[in-house]
């Protein structure tokens, strides 16, 4: 088997954070990302999916050094992150690069994207000519779909297709090895999603890139990853292949999310059984004894207040945390109506790239 790029290690991220009146303080500590650990492959694209608040962005950041460890490892090409200088971290940032979730937000309002595009290029590559930076931008800005004639715009000229294009731009100009994607199309118009989705799938293709995407829509992880990581509460529900994960989930937080995920077809969708999750997701202030999932999970015992459950790899390979997943397999198994129902969830063309 190739060996990963990059392997975190039990890795965790702890806020502490104060609550009360004036003269009496309350101290607690949030787990945000709670003793995760998975590995990357190279020109592997690894989903991470999960509910708003599960820890996905935080673990986004720790592996990038944008926010401090408690515990654990991350493991780039050999080399430990975790406990690096400001400076020492800010050359590896020049093979580990990240995508944002706002793609206006993310742009200087101030700078052309000429200038943004070359920022990069600028901080890691000082002795490059003027006239060799102009070329690279232009050259990247037309790889994902920019005319290099809007080399001279600035961002509030782009459409937010546009602007998460130069985004990715920015990203990839210094060549690295590795893209995060935090959330890159949950702020697009669903007819750009696809757009935007396809081209990270070609680009990873053309560049032999690893990717790290986090979502919350399946339907968007499934299109673009090998492999789909499912957290809940800062910890890892489930590891599994995409097609396993769609077909057979392993997890009862992970049929949840598929279930969730409407289907485009109005009669099959109205047809089509509920059992969606009651409550809402507990506060990471005060989370669940046992298993974190237990108090939302239909298929819960008192096993599971008691027990946290281990991470167990199964025999083809994927992994999953559930006491009872042996057991709850046939129950949890996706019908084909469902599945049929969510492949077309996302369309394949990619229309007017320099448009969108």
């Amino acid at each position: 088997m190739r060996s990963p790029v990059l392997e975190v290690r039990d890795l965790s991220v702890h806020f502490r954070v104060e609550t009360g009146r004036l003269f009496r303080r309350d101290h607690y500590t949030i787990r945000a990302v709670d003793a995760v650990s998975f590995n990357v492959h190279s020109a592997e694209t690894l989903g991470i999916v999960g509910e708003s608040g599960c820890g996905k962005s935080t673990l986004a950041r720790a592996i990038l050094g944008l926010v401090r460890a408690q515990s654990g490892a991350v493991v780039w090409l050999g080399e430990d992150l975790v406990g690096l200088s400001e400076e020492q971290m800010r050359v590896k940032r020049r093979e580990i690069q990240l995508i944002f979730q706002d793609p206006q937000g993310s742009l200087d309002p101030r700078m052309t994207v000429g200038d943004i595009v070359a920022e990069p290029l600028k901080t890691f590559y000082p002795s490059m000519s003027r006239m060799q930076v102009r070329e690279r931008v232009q050259g990247i800005m037309k790889l994902v779909g920019l005319l290099p004639e809007q080399i001279n715009r600035y961002p509030h000229e782009f459409s937010g297709g546009q602007c998460q294009r130069i985004g990715i731009a920015r990203a990839l100009v210094v060549n690295p090895r590795l893209v995060v994607c935090d959330e890159p199309v949950s702020a697009l118009d669903v007819s750009i999603q696809a757009q935007i989705v396809n081209l990270l799938k070609d680009l990873q293709k053309k560049l032999q890139l690893s990717l790290i995407f986090i979502a919350h829509d399946l339907s968007v992880v499934r299109h673009v990853s090998d492999r789909v990581l499912v957290m809940y509460l800062g910890r890892i529900m489930e590891v599994a292949d995409r097609d396993s994960i769609y077909l057979q989930p392993r997890h009862p937080y992970t049929r949840a999310l598929i279930e969730s995920v409407p289907i485009p077809d109005p009669v099959k969708e109205r047809a089509r059984a509920r059992r969606s999750l009651e409550g809402d997701i507990p506060s990471p202030l005060n989370p669940p004894a046992g298993c974190v999932f237990h108090t939302r999970c239909p298929h819960a015992t008192d096993a599971c207040q008691r027990e946290v459950p281990l991470l167990e790899t199964l025999e083809n390979g994927n992994q999953v945390a559930c006491l009872h997943h042996r057991e709850l397999a046939p129950v949890l198994e996706v019908s084909d109506e469902l599945e049929e129902g969510q492949s077309a969830q996302v369309e394949t063309d990619d229309t007017s790239p320099s448009g969108a």
